[in-house]
C-alpha cells in the first residue's frame, strides 16, 4: 500500500501543527517520523489513520482519496504508546476483539477467528500467554499483544505512535530488533512515530525528520546522520557540539580568533559550526583549530567523555578513545575531523 500526502495543513487556533507537508510512503516500507514534541508527527499519523482531519491538503492510499473514507474504511491498524488493552479481557480475547466486532457480512466464523488469533500469538511469540490478562503481563509483552491485535484485521497500513515510549531502555532495545524482524515477515506498509533518534535510525528504512509542522529532511538512516540537510537536523540527530561562529570573507572566526576551517561557498555573517563529539580530534596544545582546558572526564566503556572549557569561554563535551588518557587540568588542542557550517543560524 502506497501512501501519499500533499500540502497537508492542520491548525489548532493560531498554532500550525502541520504546515504544508508533502510525503510519499512506499509500499511495504517501514518509515519513521522523528522529531521533538510539537513537531507535528503524531498529528500527521492521526490524519493518515482517519482519527483527525486536515484543514486542507490531500491523503491518498494507492492513488485513492483516503479523506473520503472514515477510519474503519481505511483498514488501518493503530498501536498506541500505552497499549490500550482491555483489562477485563484475556490476551486471546484482546487479539480477537477486532475480528469479533467486524460487520456480520465480513465477520469470520469462530473457528477461523480462533485460528487467526493463534497465528498472531505465535507470530509475536506469546502464544503461551493466551489465557492471561493484561495486568499479568510485562510492559514489553503488553506492547506485543497490542501489535498482534492491530494486525488481526489484516490492515493495509500499520501505524505506531511511540510504541516503545513507555518501556525501559533495555526492553526498548529488544523490541526494536523484534519489530524490524517482524516487519520483514509481515511486509505491511508501516509508519511509526518516535522522538528517540537511536530508535528511528536502528529500525526504519527511511527517516522523516520534522520540526514545527514541517519536514526538515527525508532520507535513509545513514543520510540523515551523515549528511544532515539543516542545522536543526544536525543538532537533533546524534550528539553534536554547536558553536556560534562568524564567517567573514571566507574566514571562519570564533569570537575574534580565526579558525583554520574551510568556508567555501558560505556567505559572510553569523553562522553555526557543528561537530559530532567523536569527530573532535584531541592533540597537544596548539595542534588544532581550537584549544581548551579539560574540566572533567567520565568513562563510558571504550570512550572518555571530557568537558572542555575553550579559550574563548565556551564549554563543550567531546568523546575520545580511552587510550588518550585525558585528565582534568590538561590543556589540549582540538581539530574537527568532520564538520558542517550552516549560515544564518
Amino acid at each position: 500500500m502506497t501512501i501519499e500526502v500533499k500540502n497537508l495543513v492542520k491548525k489548532f487556533g493560531s498554532f500550525a501543527a502541520l504546515d504544508g507537508v508533502d510525503l510519499k510512503v512506499n509500499d511495504g516500507e517501514l518509515l519513521a517520523l522523528l522529531g521533538p514534541s510539537g513537531s507535528g508527527k503524531t498529528t500527521l499519523l492521526r490524519i493518515i489513520a482517519g482519527l483527525d482531519w486536515p484543514d486542507s491538503g490531500e491523503v491518498s492510499f494507492n492513488g485513492e482519496d483516503a479523506l473520503a473514507q472514515g477510519a474503519r474504511e481505511r483498514h488501518v491498524g493503530f498501536v498506541f504508546q500505552h497499549y490500550a488493552l482491555f483489562r477485563h479481557m484475556s490476551v486471546f480475547e484482546n487479539v480477537a476483539f477486532g475480528l469479533r466486532v467486524q460487520p456480520r457480512a465480513v465477520r469470520k466464523d469462530e473457528a477461523t477467528i480462533r485460528r487467526r488469533v493463534k497465528e498472531l500469538l505465535d507470530l509475536v511469540q506469546l502464544d503461551w500467554l493466551a489465557d492471561r490478562y493484561p495486568s499479568q503481563l510485562s510492559g514489553g509483552q503488553r506492547q506485543r499483544i497490542a501489535l498482534a491485535r492491530a494486525l488481526a484485521i489484516e490492515p493495509r497500513i500499520l501505524l505506531l505512535d511511540e510504541p516503545f515510549g513507555a518501556l525501559d531502555a533495555k526492553v526498548r532495545k529488544e523490541l526494536r530488533k523484534w519489530l524490524r524482524s517482524l516487519h520483514h515477515e509481515i511486509n505491511v506498509t508501516s509508519i511509526f512515530v518516535t522522538h528517540d533518534q537511536e530508535e528511528a535510525l536502528e529500525v526504519a528504512n527511511r527517516v522523516v525528520v520534522m520540526d514545527k509542522g514541517r519536514i526538515e529532511q527525508i532520507g535513509s538512516p545513514d543520510d540523515v546522520y551523515e549528511t544532515p540537510a539543516t542545522a536543526f537536523v544536525h543538532g537533533f540527530i546524534g550528539e553534536s557540539i554547536e558553536l556560534p561562529v562568524q564567517v567573514e570573507g571566507g574566514v571562519v572566526r570564533l569570537r575574534d580568533r580565526p579558525l583554520n576551517l574551510a568556508a567555501e561557498g558560505l556567505a559572510s555573517g553569523a553562522s553555526k559550526l557543528f561537530v559530532r563529539r567523536h569527530d573532535m580530534l584531541v592533540g597537544p596544545p596548539g595542534s588544532g583549530a581550537l584549544e581548551g582546558a579539560v574540566q572533567h572526564v567520565r568513562n563510558f566503556g571504550p570512550v572518555q567523555r571530557a568537558e572542555v572549557a575553550l579559550s574563548g569561554g565556551e564549554t563543550i563535551e567531546i568523546d575520545a578513545p580511552r587510550d588518550r588518557e585525558l585528565r582534568a587540568g590538561d590543556i589540549v588542542g582540538l581539530e574537527p575531523r568532520r564538520y558542517r557550517i550552516f549560515a544564518g543560524t
